[in-house]
């Protein structure tokens, strides 16, 4: 997907809020916003959000020497999950469709987002998800293709979110590899917050090598791309991967909760709607 231009308005407001977390020092604050206004002046349109994302979190980690702003929240956000694991695994067992319940679940995490969202009541959302009608629900495909294969390859988004993964990766039971982010951007997942929620316990844990807040493949390392190039099965969560990805000619299942007008516009949805959608299936 590419930059539109009101992400740019989106780029200044993320790398305020990740700097006023990092520092209350006025100055630092500022030449965050002078930074990242020059830069934004030479970013292409052409460009995806999370490639922009990636050069705005580096100002954000080098002005105020704060390599991980959002870790104390990272941390409190996958110690709650781990206090719902419990009912959430109780909702599954309980269902209908457990599959579908899992897939709903691991969607309704998906509002765990410090990017586009200030705040959010996560038992409120998990109540919603479960009830509401998907805007796009390419659930069959989901299912021909998860019976053709053998593993399946997950891109995690969030930590927090990680716990909900782990709900739907112990309901698919099958080999998975789930793919975090190397460095970390925003709230979304390190290797760190993906052992806090226990994913190691039910998948192999990889780095994708990037340290965007998406995949960007350019930017990826090398074990991740031969995952990635040979995988028939590929689960991306989230608004960054989707953005990161939407354009490349793979079999992705795409699952998220729409934050954001401009994605909603590009995916062809309404702000609020969840999305189960694949790609090249």
């Amino acid at each position: 997907m590419r930059t539109y231009l009101d992400c740019i308005p989106c780029f200044v407001d993320q790398a305020l809020r990740a700097g006023r977390i990092a520092t209350d020092d006025e100055k630092k604050l500022k030449g965050i916003l002078d930074e990242v206004g020059m830069m934004l002046r030479d970013i292409p349109l052409e460009n995806t959000p999370p490639e922009t994302g990636m050069l705005i979190y580096d100002k954000v980690r080098k002005i105020t020497g704060v390599f991980d702003p959002y870790k104390k929240l990272k941390r409190e956000s996958t110690e709650k999950a781990l206090a719902l694991y419990p009912s959430l695994k109780s909702k599954v067992e309980q269902s209908n469709d457990k599959l579908l319940t899992a897939i709903r679940i691991a969607i309704a995490g998906n509002v765990i987002d410090f990017g586009p969202n200030k705040s959010f009541d996560i038992e409120e959302e998990i109540d919603d998800v479960l009830t509401k009608d998907f805007a796009i629900f390419d659930y069959d495909e989901f299912k021909d293709y998860f019976g053709n294969t053998n593993e399946i390859l997950y891109l995690g988004d969030n930590a927090g979110e990680t716990v909900f993964d782990r709900i739907l990766i112990e309901e698919l039971k099958k080999p998975v590899t789930y793919v975090v982010r190397a460095v970390p951007v925003i709230n979304d997942a390190t290797c760190e917050d993906a052992l806090q929620a226990g994913i190691n316990e039910v998948a192999t844990v990889i780095s994708s090598g990037t340290s965007a807040p998406g995949t960007i493949l350019k930017t990826c390392n090398a074990e991740f791309k031969a995952a990635y190039n040979k995988s028939n099965f590929i689960i991306s969560k989230g608004q960054g991967n989707y953005e990161g990805l939407s354009n490349e000619n793979r079999p992705i299942f795409f699952l998220l909760k729409v934050k954001c007008h401009v994605i909603a516009q590009d995916v062809g949805v309404n702000v609020g709607d969840i999305v189960l959608k694949g790609m090249n299936v």
